[in-house]
């Protein structure tokens, strides 16, 4: 992926709830600012309709992001992203559609499990699946940054998919997708990971039964691929990418949503919620839908990477999925 283009992505855009057809792809030449321009124009026509609960925006991914992993915002609010074995990030342009910037880790570049992302500061953070947290400060277009590697020793206890901070408690949140100790199985774990003054850091633990988080959802476990912080009540926000599940819980570790993700998605990785109240959930790619006997097909893989974007306010409102 290195030299990835500063330009416009494969797009497809969902307004007014009817989708363009997914066969007419393009990009416009050069990120073309007219054309930005009326894309944003559109945004902000299709959020002043009535709220169907359906996706506003679906901005489909160049290949080179077609294993797109986590999400996280930067302290000014720009979209943060990056790949799963290889260490780039991406800087996103979510209301317009577009690859603003790419930069690497290390020359030549470092692989990991890379699962998730995040930033404190002026700091980004990237985490691997055995819980190896990459540190580094963010890089300028098509550029190499040093970074440094923190080990936290806690992937005998779980493999991890999601990471976010949470400035209340200076703590990063790593999210526990599958338990490897046994007294663990059975809940749903955020291990939080003090970030104090001195060289120790505190760990801490967050637990809930998976009965409770599933509830009569139906679901057959609860498996995180990321988390994020909703910035309206500094309560925690958990998608789970096999069930295709949206969880939100206190700090204390009360249930107060569990629900299907809206829409329809193939592989949903990541997970983030704006100021402005945009959910934004990024899917991997996966292979086309094929069709079910009797018709209709086996769910909504568009056979793209993609981010896609939702009205906040009303998928924390919306009642539980059946």
């Amino acid at each position: 992926m290195t030299g990835l283009p500063v330009s416009v992505f494969l797009l497809a855009t969902l307004l007014g709830g009817a989708a363009c057809d997914p066969q007419q792809r393009g990009e416009a030449a050069g990120g073309d600012s007219t054309e930005l321009a009326v894309r944003e124009a559109r945004l902000v026509e299709s959020i002043a309709q009535p709220d169907t609960g359906a996706a506003i925006a679906r901005w489909l991914m160049p290949q080179e992001l077609n294993e797109i992993s986590g999400l996280a915002l930067t302290a000014d609010g720009r979209l943060l992203t990056h790949g799963d074995q290889r260490g780039q990030v991406i800087e996103i342009d979510y209301r317009r559609g577009v690859v603003v910037k790419q930069f690497s880790l290390g020359k030549p570049i470092v692989h990991d499990d890379f699962e998730a992302i995040t930033v404190v500061g002026d700091t980004v953070i990237l985490l691997a699946s055995t819980g190896k947290l990459y540190m580094l400060q963010e890089g300028a277009n098509d550029t190499r940054v040093e970074y440094t590697i923190h080990d936290t020793g806690l992937g005998r206890e779980c493999e991890f998919e999601g990471l976010a901070f949470d400035p209340a408690r200076r703590a990063l949140l790593l999210a526990c997708k599958v338990a490897r100790a046994k007294s663990l199985k059975d809940d749903l774990v955020i291990v939080r990971w003090n970030l104090g003054s001195g060289e120790r850091s505190q760990v801490s633990k967050v637990t809930v039964p998976l009965t409770q988080v599933i509830g009569s959802n139906g679901w057959g476990g609860f498996h995180p691929s990321d988390i994020t912080i909703n910035p309206f009540n500094g309560n925690y926000v958990i998608i789970a990418g096999r069930e295709k599940a949206l969880v939100e819980i206190t700090p204390a570790g009360k249930v107060v949503l569990a629900r299907l993700i809206p829409g329809e998605h193939a592989q949903p990785e990541g997970v983030v919620i704006t100021p402005d109240s945009f959910l934004i959930v990024s899917d991997e790619w996966a292979p086309p839908s094929t069709k079910k006997k009797g018709g209709g097909s086996t769910g909504g893989n568009m056979g793209s990477a993609a981010i896609t974007l939702y009205r906040w306010r009303l998928a924390g409102a919306q009642p539980e999925a059946p």
